[in-house]
């Protein structure tokens, strides 16, 4: 799952609107989003069928002139101002939630014409740097704030391996495992130097802030970049060092509605449209807008937004997996069935349990269907590998 954060009339309500056609709620003042919104969007992948000259039946997903679109959840969170780890504003409910996403998109408004607040200003005179500082602030406030809780417990613990049962256990409800926590009290060589019974608060809010980055990896969506004031401040947090990418969600969300009418031909991510109907003069002119920043930014950024945080920040591929290496289909004949989104370095026998446990649980021996080789379970999985199944429970 994604979380889509981001203060109060920064864009992400229509940014996550773009992502999934609903209608959640959109205004310009402060909380206009008080509980989460869940939808679904699309990942997209350049399909197999065209690497195999097949005609796919997807089930799972769906394939569009040989792009596979792979349904993922994503969320967006009510808006967040500075102090919500101490329960200002919707603190509680915002970090509660955003603590059960996978990775997080952060909508930054890149023009400036927003404060800190949300409040609209008469001038971009507003650093969004400073709304990407604070959101990392929050949740590393938040995480210490968790840990601190068992400071006594840890500063009493005489081994590393006690610290990591601790902080394991009091983090288990974010989605933090205890291997992450062990990979990163390892590479913390400066925490580690120190005994625990020696580590300060500044310690504590130093591993909280390693804890955040490993397990909420955050892209920035510099939206709003069709305003002038936005580009300069694309640049400069570009320099940072963050991964950033430049966002029109205004721009998408016409592009798809304008698409879902039949009004255009459009894909989502695509660079450029194709009208298909007579148009008002306003509705050409608000197109020619978007078709200009398509020009200028080769697309707007949406949906390579969400493709960057599953394929560059979750680091996952797809994969097929089929009952007929010889069709590549499912028992039913239906080709290229099913589309999974998995982690890089997954192996033919996870895939295995994550199609079915019995599957897993019984597994012999896997079949690469576009080599018709023989694979064993420790086989690394890559992408758009088409993967057959041969379990003792049940012969895929």
């Amino acid at each position: 799952m994604v979380g889509i954060v981001g203060k109060p009339n920064a864009g992400k309500s229509t940014f996550f609107n773009a992502l999934t056609l609903l209608n959640a709620k959109v205004a310009n003042y402060p909380f206009t989003t008080l509980e989460p919104n869940v939808g679904v969007a699309w990942v997209t992948s350049r399909c197999v069928c065209t690497e195999l000259n097949v005609k796919d039946n997807p089930k799972n997903s769906r394939c569009e002139d040989g792009i596979r679109y792979i349904p993922v959840k994503v969320v967006d969170l009510p808006g967040l101002i500075p102090g919500a780890y101490r329960g200002e504003g919707l603190g509680n409910q915002f970090l509660d939630s955003v603590m059960r996403a996978d990775a997080l998109i952060h909508v930054v408004d890149a023009s400036g014409y927003t404060d800190e607040q949300g409040r609209t200003l008469d001038r971009p005179t507003h650093d969004p740097i400073r709304d990407i500082e604070f959101i990392e602030n929050e949740l590393d406030m938040w995480i210490a704030n968790i840990i601190l809780k068992d400071k006594q417990k840890i500063v009493k613990s005489s081994k590393i391996d006690e610290v990591v049962s601790i902080l394991s256990t009091r983090l288990s409800g974010l989605n933090v495992n205890r291997q992450l926590i062990k990979d990163i009290l390892q590479s913390h060589q400066q925490l580690v130097s120190k005994k625990p019974m020696s580590w300060n608060d500044d310690d504590f809010i130093a591993l909280a802030r390693k804890i955040r980055a490993a397990s909420k990896p955050i892209l920035i969506a510099a939206n709003k970049i069709d305003v002038p004031s936005a580009e300069e401040n694309f640049r400069r947090i570009k320099e940072t060092g963050r991964a950033v990418i430049p966002t029109s969600s205004e721009a998408e969300l016409l592009l798809r509605k304008a698409a879902e009418g039949g009004y255009i031909k459009y894909r989502p991510g695509d660079s450029d449209f194709t009208v298909l109907r007579p148009l008002s003069e306003a509705q050409m002119s608000a197109l020619n807008k978007v078709k200009e920043l398509l020009r200028i930014w080769g697309s707007t950024g949406v949906q390579q937004a969400l493709n960057y945080v599953y394929f560059n920040l979750l680091d996952m591929i797809v994969v097929y997996p089929v009952e007929d290496e010889n069709k590549y289909s499912d028992k039913n004949g239906n080709v290229l069935p099913d589309a999974y989104l998995v982690k890089r370095g997954t192996t033919a026998r996870d895939l295995a349990y994550m199609v079915h446990t019995e599957l897993g649980e019984g597994f012999l021996y896997a079949i690469n269907a576009k080599t018709k080789m023989k694979i064993g379970a420790d086989y690394i999985l890559k992408h758009n590998d088409v993967i057959k199944i041969v379990s003792a429970s049940r012969r895929a």
